[in-house]
C-alpha cells in the first residue's frame, strides 16, 4: 500500500481531504501534514520536513502546493512524486499582494467571524454553494482555525519567489490538477507549469472552483489512482 502525504492550503487542515481520502482507503495509507501548526515560513518548511516520508509521495493543495514544490526543489531525493492541486509556481502579482495587505490591515483591527458568503463565492463554484460537505467544511475550518492563523499564513506566504523557471529541475513524476473555473489560480498558470515541467501530466476539471479536493473528490481520487497506478 502506497503512503500519500497530504499538505493543505491556507486556513485548511485534514478536513480539506475529508471527501477524498475515504475514496483511497483501500489502496493508500493517507497521512496529513499539519501545516496549520506553523505560524511562519520556516515553521511551515519544518513541518513538511518532519511529517512527510523520507521518500515521499506528496499531494498538496494551493499554498501547500507551492510549499511542496519548494520542498521538492530543495530536497529532490526526498520526493518520489508530486501532485499539485490548484497551486501555482508563480509569485504573487502586485495587485494580489496589495489586496492581501489591505485584508491583513482590516483583520488586525476587527473581529473575525470566519468566511463570509461573498468570500466563499470566490473559492467555490456556484453549483457547489448548496453542498454542505463543501461549504460547511470550509466555514468550520475558517472559524475554528481563526484570525491569528489567517494573519500569520498571509504574512508568511505573501512574498514568494517565482519558481516557474526552476520546474525543469524536477525529475519526479508530477500531476498538475486545476479547474477552468478557479478564481484564485489562473488555469493558464498550470498550463505554463506543464510546458516547463518534465514528466508532468495536466488534468483540468470543470464545474468546480478553487476548493477542488472538497468540490470534486471523485474526479481527484480517480486521477490519483491512475497517476500512482493504484487500480
Amino acid at each position: 500500500m502506497i503512503r500519500l502525504d497530504f499538505i493543505p492550503g491556507t486556513m485548511c487542515d485534514a478536513r480539506m481531504w475529508s471527501g477524498l481520502t475515504p475514496l483511497l482507503a483501500d489502496v493508500a495509507d493517507c497521512r496529513f501534514v499539519p501545516l496549520q501548526e506553523a505560524h511562519d515560513r520556516d515553521g511551515m518548511r519544518r513541518i513538511i520536513d518532519a511529517h512527510s516520508a523520507p521518500a515521499a509521495h506528496l499531494v498538496a493543495f494551493s499554498l501547500g502546493g507551492y510549499l511542496a514544490l519548494e520542498h521538492a526543489l530543495a530536497h529532490p531525493e526526498r520526493v518520489r512524486s508530486l501532485v499539485l492541486i490548484a497551486a501555482s509556481a508563480k509569485g504573487l502579482e502586485a495587485d494580489e499582494i496589495a489586496r492581501r495587505q489591505r485584508t491583513m490591515k482590516v483583520l488586525a483591527s476587527h473581529a473575525y467571524g470566519g468566511m463570509a458568503p461573498s468570500q466563499l463565492r470566490e473559492f467555490v463554484h456556484p453549483d457547489n454553494m448548496g453542498r454542505p460537505e463543501v461549504v460547511d467544511v470550509i466555514k468550520r475550518m475558517a472559524l475554528e482555525l481563526g484570525k491569528e492563523l489567517l494573519l500569520a499564513q498571509f504574512a508568511a506566504s505573501t512574498a514568494r519567489t517565482d519558481l516557474l523557471d526552476r520546474l525543469p529541475e524536477l525529475r519526479c513524476p508530477v500531476l498538475l490538477v486545476g479547474s477552468e473555473d478557479d478564481r484564485k489560480v489562473d488555469p493558464a498558470d498550470l498550463r505554463a507549469m506543464h510546458a516547463r515541467c518534465p514528466n508532468s501530466t495536466l488534468l483540468t476539471l470543470r464545474d468546480c472552483g478553487h476548493m477542488i479536493p472538497l468540490e470534486a473528490p471523485r474526479a481527484l481520487a480517480t486521477a490519483l489512482r491512475e497517476f500512482h497506478r493504484l487500480n
